[in-house]
């Protein structure tokens, strides 16, 4: 196992109060990690350790192998950031803010110019390039700010909220880009309070609240701590009742109710599965000519880990 990151006891105090309490996770190459979590969690602090803005009370963090606090320059060789707020010179055109960020990155002229027209085709502004930034809308500079992050081709990228008060369209724009990348092999780090664009991005979920670490899995994982079944919804043609009958006694079904003359709705483990057998059970009392399973999801998850909603 090549790990990309891995923290380890990261602890942040401001005076009396614990920002990050004893957080550490672990991504590896090729993979994405989502870190969820309320505004005021404790997301934008542990990013901020974790590419060495700010310095951790206790605790460890390597990039690649490099230790961030012993030796900065070569671990953040590897980090490509993209903070929360923008990050560009307004009077410059996209292309003049790729190429100052790339110099600094110490790109040569020649790899710079290949690295400047491949990141504006990946956030989709090769068209819009030789424009100020100035006239950019919030989703565009967010795009050129996430290009800059990779002109260095790093090994994982960090994004804290990219898709914060953008437009629905530049919203799919950036998670199509980031979802490339992905497919690509880029390691990801993806902090958001958007549920919907951690479970899509996001192979591994770390949940944070109030400072801590709460949960990590997958989300098949984590939505199994619910213990909850699926809720099945079968659209019949025949006798309902005889049918909601026969479905009571299939093994893993817990409740069968008639919703209406042409529907019946159980809840039943693993529901999906349980398909065959449950439109076999009906045979002879009604013939299946819909369904729909309805499965635990992430937000429930969420809610049954921390007590509250994403987005209270």
């Amino acid at each position: 196992m090549t790990l990309t990151l891995e923290c380890e006891g990261l602890v942040k105090r401001y005076g009396d109060n614990v920002a990050v309490d004893n957080v550490g996770f672990k991504i590896e190459a090729g993979q994405s990690y989502g870190l969820l979590g309320p505004n005021g969690a404790g997301k934008s602090t542990t990013v901020s350790m974790l590419v060495g803005l700010l310095r951790p009370d206790a605790g460890t963090v390597r990039i690649c192998g490099a230790d961030l606090a012993s030796d900065p320059m070569k671990a953040k060789a590897h980090i490509g950031y993209v903070p929360q707020e923008i990050a560009l010179f307004p009077e410059l055109t996209g292309r003049e803010n790729l190429r100052y960020f790339g110099r600094l990155y110490g790109l040569s002229r020649r790899d710079l110019r290949r690295r400047i027209d491949e990141v504006l085709e990946l956030v989709t502004l090769s068209d819009r390039a030789d424009e100020k930034i100035s006239g950019y809308s919030g989703g565009m500079k967010r795009r050129i700010n996430i290009g800059a992050a990779l002109l260095h081709e790093p090994k994982i990228l960090v994004l804290d909220e990219p898709t914060v008060g953008v437009d629905p369209q530049s919203r799919k724009a950036i998670l199509d880009g980031v979802e490339e990348l992905v497919n690509q092999g880029m390691s990801l780090l993806y902090i958001s309070h958007y549920m919907e664009e951690v479970e899509r991005i996001s192979e591994l979920v770390g949940v944070i609240d109030r400072g801590k670490l709460v949960a990590e899995g997958t989300r098949k994982e984590l939505v199994s701590r619910l213990g909850t079944a699926d809720r099945v919804e079968l659209v019949l043609d025949g006798d309902v009742t005889a049918a909601a009958e026969k479905l009571r006694a299939v093994a893993g079904v817990t409740e069968a109710v008639v919703v209406d003359t042409s529907m019946v709705r159980l809840v039943a483990k693993d529901g999906r599965h349980l398909l065959p057998a449950l439109i076999g059970a009906v045979e002879g009392a009604a013939a299946v000519t819909g369904v729909e399973v309805v499965e635990p999801d992430l937000e429930a998850a969420f809610l049954h880990l921390t007590g509250s909603k994403l987005r209270d």
